[in-house]
């Protein structure tokens, strides 16, 4: 690793910390006040505390709605088990069945104090606001009902519920039947009121918390985007129609899906909550989506109640798409354009075959990094060499050093080492090009590991869950910028880049004029693996176990190509190659545009230096 893969490595560091600033997933700070938090618990274990909304509830109206039927209805499928609840005529709670929470126990997204969702629909002399009403249920199955709310004037709206066969998919359609002197004439669109409080389902809070967020996506636009939180609530009003809204968990997410779109102008608050109190953030969306009320086209809606897993939920937006494309699977943060289109096409294909193998995760993204490392060989090799015959050509340098020993000659020696590798045809920005081509496969393994479902829960060597971190180094305190715990494998992994600093470091030529910005890189370098180790060590044990490979490996290529490459053979081939072009030629190369500068710039100054004096 010459001077200019340090610059690329720094510049990875650089991308990783604004990975997770632009993810917007920062610690709180210890220095929030003691009530605010004490009232976000009361709210987060009562739904009583559900912000209300002032309106004049059709419920007033006698007979309508008021009385308690009690006739919940249980729908569930191979995968997910969801609750209707009479009152309000919506899900109340969800539980998966193939995936377990710290406990053993069956995943559950939601129960009735952590969820509600409150359909508000306007009338000509009184408004429906549903959460407050009771349904009755008509023709309940195992996997369809349609929950009735009758009026007493002969008039009914139907919340008719389908949940796909072996799906995480829920569809909603409701349809006002006989209740066109109700409505308003110029009516068109309902209006949604959805609060959830998202539960902690792992173990490490913090890691959680970074990647549990309020994602949506934009009508006929591919990419999805989030409400950026920080430290403290935060409020959007997005100015596109949406096609969904998602409260996502990090590796669970409950989505919110409208045929019609949600209207523009829509209003969606995040707020995080403190280690402790047992959930992650409270989310809430207010929005609008398209109502006929002559009854004649029913409002669509879809729930999409399960894992985050990429392939679950490419198959799921089928179910759902209407006209056009729902991406689902736009949930899964998986990296900026580049970077996800590497995920995309190369990490996640090579991941799910190795997977298939049934063999332990921990193999799997060992055989995961060794192949990338096969496939960026041919540009380490490049980069390398660029390297190589750099330091192979510093005899000559030296020479040009010690012929302008004063500061003053610096221009002058800066151009005639630039003739030099002219000359020979090297290269200082060799190397740069093959650094960048592997960073985003870098990147990309940063985005992935985290997200990737597979790896939840699955153990490996002393790590017990590769999606958390490892802490069999633990304590009771809490030491500022570690925390509870040391993470081994991000132990190793520190110590692995300082190992490869070494290497990189023996191996590297420095160009003349650079020593003093080289002795602060090498300061850099070496300060890098610390910075890693108080910003890793609460990441998962997964990610932190790729790079220490990673790393390793780097170290066991740099060694080979130290021992297979010999210096003087790499010096007799450029002077051979600078005879041969001699040769073909007739004459000397000539100056490239970086050294005509440098030339103008040589013989500028000397022309000052005479006006001087």
């Amino acid at each position: 690793m010459d001077t200019r893969n340090i610059g690329s490595l720094l510049v990875i560091v650089l991308l990783v910390f604004a990975a997770t600033f632009f993810m917007g997933r920062d610690r709180k700070s210890n220095g929030d006040k003691r009530q605010q938090y004490e009232q976000q618990l009361d709210s987060a274990r009562t739904s009583k505390t559900f912000e209300q909304t002032a309106v004049t509830e059709l419920g007033s109206v006698s007979g309508l709605g008021l009385e308690s039927m009690d006739q919940d209805v249980v729908l569930a499928n191979n995968f997910v088990k969801v609750v209707l609840s009479s009152k309000g005529g919506v899900p109340q709670y969800v539980e998966l069945y193939e995936y377990k929470d710290q406990q053993g126990e069956n995943v559950v997204l939601f129960n009735d104090e952590e969820m509600n969702l409150n359909v508000k629909i306007d009338g000509k002399m009184r408004n429906i606001s549903t959460k407050d009403l009771y349904f009755e249920t008509i023709a309940p199955g195992q996997g369809n009902a349609i929950m009735r709310l009758k009026t007493d004037f002969g008039g009914w709206i139907d919340f008719e519920y389908n949940l796909h066969p072996d799906s995480y998919v829920l569809d909603l359609n409701i349809t006002a039947h006989g209740m066109q002197d109700f409505f308003p004439s110029d009516l068109n669109h309902i209006s949604i009121d959805w609060i959830q409080n998202l539960r902690q389902q792992e173990k490490g809070f913090e890691f959680e918390q970074r990647y549990t967020t309020l994602t949506y996506k934009r009508n006929d636009q591919a990419k999805s985007k989030y409400v950026n939180v920080t430290k403290d609530t935060k409020t959007e009003h997005p100015q596109e129609a949406l096609d969904w809204i998602a409260f996502k968990n990090q590796f669970f997410s409950t989505i919110l899906i409208s045929q019609g779109t949600f209207a523009a102008d829509c209003q969606l608050t995040s707020m995080p909550y403190k280690k402790g109190v047992g959930y992650m953030k409270k989310m809430m969306a207010k929005v609008q989506t398209p109502f006929d009320p002559q009854g004649n086209e029913p409002t669509c809606l879809s729930f999409y109640l399960g894992p985050n897993d990429y392939k679950v939920l490419r198959k799921s937006s089928a179910m759902v798409s209407n006209n056009h494309k729902m991406r689902l699977h736009r949930v899964v943060d998986l990296g900026w354009p580049v970077v996800r289109e590497v995920n995309r096409f190369i990490i996640i294909p090579l991941f799910n075959l190795l997977a298939g193998w049934n063999m332990n995760m921990g193999l799997v993204i060992l055989l995961l990094t060794i192949i990338i490392k096969i496939i960026v060989y041919p540009f380490t090799y490049k980069s390398y060499m660029s390297s190589a015959k750099m330091r192979a050509l510093k005899p000559y340098v030296d020479e040009i050093n010690k012929k302008y020993p004063k500061q003053e000659d610096a221009m002058r020696k800066q151009q005639e080492t630039m003739s030099l590798y002219s000359k020979y045809g090297v290269s200082p920005m060799g190397g740069c090009l093959p650094s960048l081509i592997q960073m985003p496969f870098w990147m990309a393994l940063f985005f992935f590991v985290p997200n990737a479902i597979e790896l939840r829960q699955q153990s490996f060597l002393w790590a017990a869950d590769l999606t958390g971190f490892d802490d069999i180094i633990h304590w009771n305190a809490n030491i500022p910028l570690i925390g509870n715990h040391l993470s081994i494998f991000c132990i190793l992994f520190c110590a692995s880049n300082v190992i490869n600093t070494v290497f990189s470091m023996r191996q590297q030529s420095q160009a003349p004029g650079q020593e003093q910005s080289m002795q602060m890189m090498k300061w850099m370098m070496y300060l890098m693996p610390v910075i890693f180790f108080f910003t890793f060590n609460n990441y998962s044990s997964g990610l932190n176990y790729y790079y220490f490979i990673s790393a390793l490996t780097s170290i066991l290529i740099m060694i080979y190509l130290r021992r297979s490459t010999d210096d003087a053979k790499i010096l007799a081939q450029l002077e051979a190659n600078y005879k041969s072009k001699q040769a073909d030629s007739g004459q000397k190369p000539k100056m490239n545009s970086m050294m005509a500068r440098l030339e103008a710039m040589r013989a500028e100054q000397e022309r000052l230096e005479k006006m001087k004096k």
